[in-house]
């Protein structure tokens, strides 16, 4: 057999994920402290687990609905309603899935034809330009800036928008950079977009992580609602990793697509975790409200102990990572990673797997516990140190 003749081409070119590449080295290393992962270290809280074991008891293993449980969308319907002060009806413009990498993934299936262009902020989390690719689109990148705090300027979206773009993803708060958009620039990015048929992918996974500012949704902009699919989950906020359930709201047009994607290729999300996360959308905001202090916490220490050692480093105000400049150790991205894991056997991603524009930084995730960040810093100064580029 020919594989490389049966393969699809634009999968065979599509690179590795860079976060997976230093997770997997440093998995078969001793004494390694990864904070490569965006895997928060709490357990799912009690309650929540609770309510999916006593479903379990009761023997409620079948399929839910194509869409997910009419309870669970109800919750969801009210929970955005409770934070986000946007409407959706739980049974037409809610839709459950498979984490909210399946969201984002049947957003740009149901959306990108061949030749559409996609505008993506970079650096950005990974899989946005390889599904664009994927549907036959034409990724377009948008470098945010430092100077910027990250965040995407109106100005950069206008001059990018051509008779082909078709989608503009908005990931804020943002992965790796921790950066938010706040209500004053989300406006003006409606203006820009205003009398287009542009679509939105707003994903919102970390919406609910924000220090010091309220997360505001695109889709609560004035006039916007209609162009915008929301996407979220629970992996992040509620400490839901593996329990693989999200969710995405949109206008109902655009979710009867969504859904029937859904339809053909999972049918449904896994029913246990639907009845878990019922619970969380009802009685998690407490849980939220804590692990938020628990990261804030440790986000100030390691700003912090990152200015004082050199690595100059964005205060990032949302998510759970911190995304610090290595450009005055004259090392690359990949080098710098690839040195500090091998000789001090710390695990951090190069900023270039988030776009081109990513070189010159890393990404930290402060997702782990304080003992572990504190043992990092410990390590990460030390390897400065001895090579002679600790301030």
């Amino acid at each position: 057999m020919n594989y490389d003749k049966l393969m699809n081409g634009t999968l065979v070119d599509m690179k590795p994920s860079g976060i997976r590449k230093f997770f997997d080295i440093a998995a078969e290393m001793e004494d390694v402290i990864s904070l490569s992962v965006g895997e928060p270290d709490f357990s799912t809280p009690w309650h929540i687990r609770e309510e999916a074991i006593r479903t379990l008891e009761k023997g409620r293993t079948w399929y839910s609905p194509n869409a997910g449980f009419l309870a669970l969308r109800e919750a969801i319907s009210g929970y955005v309603s409770r934070h986000s002060h946007i409407t959706y009806d739980p049974k037409a413009e809610v839709l459950v899935t498979v984490g909210g990498s399946e969201a984002i993934d049947l957003c740009f299936r149901a959306l990108v034809t061949p030749g559409d262009e996609v505008l993506i902020p970079e650096p950005a989390f990974v899989c946005y330009d390889p599904l664009t690719r994927m549907a036959g689109g034409v990724p377009v990148p948008l470098v945010t800036k430092a100077e910027d705090a990250f965040r995407l300027r109106a100005d950069v979206v206008a001059a990018a928008i051509t008779p082909k773009t078709k989608l503009l993803v908005l990931p804020y708060p943002n992965n790796p950079t921790g950066a938010i958009m706040p209500r004053e620039e989300l406006e003006a990015l409606a203006e820009v977009l205003r009398g287009t048929d542009i679509m939105v992918l707003s994903d919102e996974i970390y919406g609910e992580l924000t220090y010091g500012r309220e997360h505001v949704s695109f889709a609560a902009i004035e006039g916007m609602q209609e162009r915008t699919i929301l996407v979220s989950g629970f992996s992040k906020a509620f400490a839901m990793t593996g329990w693989r359930l999200g969710y995405a709201c949109g206008p109902a047009p655009v979710m009867k697509m969504l859904i029937k994607l859904h339809q053909y290729g999972l049918m449904c999300a896994p029913t246990t975790a639907q009845y878990a996360a019922t619970e969380a959308m009802n009685n998690g905001d407490e849980d939220v409200e804590k692990m938020r202090g628990e990261y804030d916490m440790r986000r100030r220490y390691i700003v912090d102990e990152l200015n004082k050692m050199g690595l100059t480093c964005f205060e990032p105000e949302g998510a759970f990572y911190v995304f610090p400049s290595i450009q005055s150790t004259g090392m690359t991205s990949e080098e710098f990673c690839e040195r500090l894991l091998k000789e001090k056997h710390v695990a951090v991603v190069p900023g270039n797997a988030f776009g081109d524009s990513g070189e010159g930084f890393i990404r930290i995730s402060y997702c782990y516990s304080i003992k572990h960040i504190t043992e990092a810093i410990k390590r990460m100064r030390a390897f400065l140190e001895e090579n002679g580029l600790c301030k």
